[in-house]
C-alpha cells in the first residue's frame, strides 16, 4: 500500500513537472555577450509568447547548445552564426530569425603593433574575422599558443604577449587591469563594413515562427534596452550569475554592437559573412553554404 501511495505521488509530481515545461517558451542562451540582448527579458515583466511565459536557460558551451538543439529542447536559441549554419546543414530543423550582436572583437596592444598577433579559437568566429580584418599580415605573424580568450588575457597581463585579439568582456578586463594596453583597431568593421559582421544568430523552431512578429518586436526592444540602460542590464545579468560582478562595464556593453536585425533585413550581410567563412574555414559551417530556407520566411 505504501508503495502504491508513493508511486501515485511520484506520478502526479512527474506530470506536474512536465506540464510546467510545456507551458514555457524555452529560450537557450550561451553565456557571453549575447546574453546582453536578453537583459530586458529578465525584469519583473517576463515576455509571454502566445500563452507561454519565456524561460531562459543559460548554456555554458557551444557543444552543450548543439546537444540541446539536436534533442529539440528549446523553442528559440542564441548561438554563434557559424554554429547555427553548421547545425542547419546537418538537418537540425531551426530557422534563422535574426541577429542581435554585430561585433565584440578588437586588436589590443601595448603601444605600436608588434607581431606576432596572438589569436585564440582556431577555426572559430574570432579567428576567422581577425584574420580577415588583418589580411595585411602574413599567416606566420599569427600565434595560437593560447587556446582561449582568457588565456590570451593572462598572457597580456603577464607580459608574455604584446599584441593580441580579444573579445568582450575580456577586452574590458584587460583595459581595466593594465593601463598600458590600448585598443589598436576595431576588427568588427574592416574596410568600412557596416553594420559589421552578424556574429550571433537567433534561431527558432517551426512552431515559434507563428509568433515571429512578436518575437522580432521583443528582441528589438531588448537590444535597445541594453544600449540605453547598460548599468541595469549588467545588474540583472550579474544577479542571475551570468557574469561575475565587475566583469562588465557600460563601455563593454557598447563595444558589443548590440542591435537587432531580422534575418530578412540582414540577408545580404549574412550571406557575405557565411561566404567568407566558407572560403576560409568551410568545415566550420558543415562544408557548404546553407540554402535559402536557412533564413526564416517572411511572416
Amino acid at each position: 500500500m505504501k508503495y502504491l501511495t508513493f508511486l501515485l505521488i511520484f506520478t502526479l509530481f512527474s506530470c506536474a513537472s512536465h506540464s510546467g515545461d510545456t507551458n514555457a517558451f524555452r529560450v537557450a542562451v550561451l553565456r557571453g555577450p549575447s546574453a546582453l540582448a536578453f537583459a530586458d527579458w529578465m525584469g519583473d515583466e517576463v515576455p509571454v509568447i502566445g500563452k507561454d511565459t519565456c524561460r531562459i536557460e543559460w548554456v555554458d558551451t557551444p557543444e552543450q547548445m548543439q546537444a540541446l538543439l539536436v534533442k529539440h529542447e528549446a523553442d528559440m536559441a542564441v548561438l554563434p552564426m557559424i554554429s547555427a549554419a553548421n547545425l542547419y546543414n546537418k538537418g537540425i530543423d531551426y530557422s534563422l530569425l535574426g541577429c542581435p550582436l554585430w561585433g565584440t572583437l578588437y586588436l589590443v596592444s601595448k603601444g605600436d603593433i608588434h607581431p606576432p598577433v596572438y589569436l585564440f579559437g582556431r577555426g572559430t568566429t574570432p579567428d576567422i574575422l581577425a584574420r580577415h580584418a588583418l589580411d595585411s599580415l602574413k599567416q606566420e605573424d599569427f600565434n595560437y599558443t593560447f587556446a582561449s580568450a582568457g588565456e590570451v588575457l593572462q598572457a597580456l597581463l603577464l607580459g608574455k604577449a604584446e599584441t593580441a585579439v580579444l573579445s568582450e568582456p575580456f577586452l574590458s578586463a584587460a583595459l581595466r587591469r593594465d593601463s598600458s594596453l590600448q585598443i589598436a583597431a576595431n576588427l568588427n568593421r574592416p574596410h568600412g563594413t557596416l553594420p559589421g559582421f552578424p556574429q550571433t544568430a537567433i534561431v527558432c523552431n517551426s512552431a515559434a515562427l507563428a509568433y515571429r512578429p512578436t518575437l522580432d518586436s521583443l528582441l528589438r526592444q531588448s537590444c535597445i534596452f541594453a544600449n540605453a540602460h547598460p548599468e541595469e542590464a549588467i545588474r540583472r545579468l550579474e544577479e542571475a550569475g551570468v557574469f561575475a560582478p565587475g566583469m562588465l562595464t557600460p563601455e563593454s556593453v557598447h563595444r558589443c554592437g548590440i542591435h537587432y536585425r531580422t534575418a530578412q533585413e540582414a540577408a545580404t550581410v549574412i550571406s557575405s559573412f557565411l561566404e567568407l567563412v566558407w572560403q576560409t574555414e568551410p568545415q566550420a559551417i558543415g562544408g557548404k553554404l546553407p540554402d535559402s530556407t536557412f533564413i526564416a520566411p517572411r511572416p
